[in-house]
């Protein structure tokens, strides 16, 4: 027999804290943003998801602050309507985790963490630079619901680390590609033990 949660009977902060341990691993997006008066400011979310290739669309659901106070990545998209997602990967985690604490929006936490960064080609919002992934974004829509702000960006370029992808098959080099996932609480998780239900052993994961 299964236990029986009525989600009714729970608070929003416990549905928060069953789904968000029990729906994983989900990938991370570190958004870049510009603040309206220019200021550059990263954070980031792993309520994150692609969402379909025909338009090329991505998720990013922003929770609010006590009080309803808007997180300034969503202040910032309405703003301006770009917005960068890049995903992280282990190198990268100390400096991503690090953009989480929050600050005035004048301050620019990129500098404030020493993270370099390079011109988008297609938004204002900065590149970082070491991420292995970046999908410069377009607002498409965006919805509300009580506790976030839901926002759905068209990529319009994408970025990645040099022979990340194999451009004759447009294919990713799995291999050489390990994001890192949040794993509910404090705990990450990484995507390096893989395996296909192939029964092949000699699969190419690439291949897939």
């Amino acid at each position: 027999m299964h236990d029986v949660e009525d989600f009714d009977a729970l608070t929003p902060y416990e549905r928060y804290k069953l789904m968000a341990s029990l729906i994983v691993p989900r990938p991370i997006a570190w958004v870049t943003t510009l603040g309206p008066d220019g200021v550059p400011n990263a954070a980031p979310f792993s309520m994150f998801a692609m969402v379909g290739e025909d338009p090329p669309l991505v998720m990013v659901s922003i929770d609010r602050l006590p009080g309803g106070v808007r997180k300034d990545t969503a202040v910032n998209i309405d703003a301006t309507g770009e917005f960068v997602v890049h995903l992280v990967d282990r190198p990268l985690v100390e400096a991503m985790d690090a953009t989480s604490v929050r600050h005035p929006p004048e301050i620019d936490e990129l500098a404030h963490r020493a993270i370099d960064t390079v011109p988008a080609a297609s938004v204002r919002p900065p590149v970082i630079a070491e991420a292995p992934v970046a999908l410069e974004c377009v607002l498409f829509s965006r919805m509300d619901i009580p506790s976030r702000e839901i926002y759905f960006g068209r990529v319009q370029r994408l970025r990645t680390r040099p022979g990340l992808v194999d451009r004759s098959r447009m294919r990713v080099r799995l291999t050489d590609y390990a994001p890192v996932a949040r794993f509910g609480a404090s705990f990450y998780t990484t995507t390096r033990e893989r395996f296909t239900l192939t029964g092949d052993p000699t699969t190419d994961i690439d291949s897939l």
